[in-house]
């Protein structure tokens, strides 16, 4: 029994709500074709037949298009409640059968198979060329363009969905491509810092260390060179770490027998303001609020704040007294510092990159938080940053790489950008406008063969009507006796699905008879028809009869 669902499933996933679906199409389409059966005065055989072909193709079609296509096609003339299943199979056949050629071969068996069947079917009725060309003509529209449409439609969606895994795999590329420039770039920043910035900082310390050992320093000139000689090796250890991240992405490890940094965070302040008295700088501290803990890269945005604002009042405005204020505040730390004017003229040049206020600027927004910097009313300088205490990095999903593209999501992996695939079928104008072009074809055939069918389907109905149908007087003025051959030549022929049954629903007919029924042009009942019979016997007319019949 499971063996047999998951054959009939088929490689589709088939969800409830698929079989629900296609059981109310089913349900939908016996409706309409036990209305055809009732027309066409259907058994109650051939109604269950129907009803039970429509729902057992319905069920099938996904798993075998082609099968179904020739069974519904070789039903459908002696079901005529089920030839609407038609529209439904050929939709489903152009989708799923797959090569043209394999689905140029099963339209075509199910046509020879519905065209040859019809034929059959009422060759005792109609002539049959009129049955070939209707029934050619209904293939074509309610089979072959469905199917045209399904499968154009079909190609459609899978192109899209090609491109569209086209693209996210270019941009996974191009995103592997970008990290691994950055990360050559990176390495080759590492490397030139290591050489250079460590080769000077090296030589700072060694010859710190040996000044600071020298006889003949005073003991003030040698704690002034013992500051310098740990500075120099803070800023190695520092470096170090900078080159670490560059190069790897973490941070380098600090042997265990080297002197330890100082902290960087909002505990480390207190390390670098000290520094700065030991080298006789006018640095005041005050704290108030209640700490509170920050992120990592709150807490280390503060650090580098006061670090940056220190450096340049030592630079620019050497010998002032500078002022380092941190405030707890309910949602923000503030960090301020602030110097008053130079007290004599500039030690001589100073080196600066001019890039350091910007850096703190840039640093702060990426952590929530903004950075002020401006001269204060005395002459002196004034920067002044505020830090939430939990934000997290700000900016991270949002900053745009170098290509101008998102970042990674959680998973490696570049977001899908959909309308790309949009932008990029646009550009392709050529096979955009032959894609518009070949639906705006097959729309504009679909049109022309359901013209031509309804077209002919009126030329049907009005050469039926004119065999099958006679006035009142032309009733009256044929009398019983006359000859057959005259009242024939009078009377219409009377071959036409119209009138099929007509004379056995009336009185019953003089035996050995043959009968001639036609239809009164006169209005009829909604329920009935007037029905005008003639009965020959012998050559002659012996009988007529006019009464109602059910329609």
């Amino acid at each position: 029994m499971r063996a047999g669902w998951d054959w009939l499933r088929g490689p589709e996933p088939w969800t409830r709500r698929m079989v629900a679906g296609d059981l109310v199409l089913a349900a939908v389409i016996v409706l309409l074709g036990l209305g055809v059966e009732e027309l066409d005065n259907g058994s109650v055989q051939r109604m269950l037949g129907s009803a039970v072909a429509v729902v057992v193709l319905t069920l099938l079609r996904r798993r075998l298009p082609v099968a179904t296509l020739i069974v519904g096609a070789a039903v459908s003339p002696f079901l005529p409640g089920a030839f609407l299943i038609m529209i439904l199979l050929g939709w489903s056949a152009g989708r799923r059968i797959v090569g043209v050629g394999r689905a140029l071969a099963a339209f075509t068996v199910a046509f020879l198979a519905e065209v040859v069947l019809s034929v059959v079917q009422a060759w005792s009725e109609m002539r049959p060329l009129l049955v070939i060309v209707f029934s050619t003509l209904m293939f074509l529209a309610m089979t072959v363009m469905p199917g045209l449409a399904s499968r154009y439609w079909s190609q459609r969606r899978t192109l899209l969905q090609a491109l569209q895994e086209r693209n996210g795999q270019l941009m996974r590329e191009r995103a592997m491509v970008a990290g691994q420039a950055r990360l050559w770039e990176r390495q080759r920043i590492a490397q030139d810092m290591h050489d250079s910035l460590g080769h000077q900082l090296a030589l700072i310390s060694v010859h710190t260390g040996a000044l600071e050992v020298d006889p003949e320093l005073t003991d003030r000139q040698r704690e002034a060179v013992g500051v310098l000689r740990q500075a120099s090796v803070a800023a190695m250890h520092e470096l170090r770490e900078v080159v670490g991240i560059l190069r790897d992405g973490v941070e380098a490890p600090v042997p265990v027998e080297e002197a330890q940094p100082a902290a960087r965070g909002v505990v480390g302040i207190a390390g670098i303001v000290e520094a700065a008295r030991s080298a006789g700088t006018d640095v005041r501290m005050t704290t108030s609020g209640r700490p509170r803990p920050l992120v990592a890269a709150c807490d280390h945005a503060a650090y580098r704040i006061v670090q940056e604002a220190l450096t340049n009042a030592y630079k620019h405005a050497s010998g002032a007294p500078i002022a380092v204020e941190l405030r707890y505040e309910d949602d923000s730390l503030v960090v301020e510092i602030a110097n008053g004017p130079a007290a004599g003229p500039g030690a001589g040049e100073v080196v600066s990159g001019g890039q350091g206020l910007t850096g703190l600027r840039e640093r702060a927004r990426l952590v929530g938080g903004m950075v002020h910097a401006g001269a204060t009313e005395d002459g002196g300088f004034r920067v002044a940053g505020v830090l939430p205490y939990g934000a997290e990095p700000a900016g991270v999903a949002d900053i745009a790489d170098d290509f101008g593209q998102q970042a990674l999501g959680p998973l490696g992996a570049p977001p899908m950008d959909w309308a790309a695939v949009d932008r990029e079928l646009a550009v392709r104008g050529r096979s955009r406008t032959g894609g518009v072009a070949m639906g705006c074809g097959i729309a504009f055939a679909a049109v022309v063969l359901l013209v031509i069918v309804l077209g002919a389907g009126m030329a049907f109905l009005a050469g039926s009507v004119n065999k099958a149908m006679i006035s009142q007087d032309d009733y009256d003025a044929v009398h019983v006796g006359e000859s057959e051959e005259a009242v024939r030549g009078r009377l219409p022929e009377g071959d036409s699905f119209m009138t099929a049954g007509l004379d056995r629903k009336g009185p019953e007919r003089p035996e050995g008879t043959q009968c001639l029924a036609l239809l009164s042009t006169d209005e009829s009942g909604l329920t009935t028809d007037t029905v005008f019979r003639f009965c020959f016997k012998d050559g002659k007319l012996v009988d007529k009869q006019a009464y109602e019949a059910k329609q």
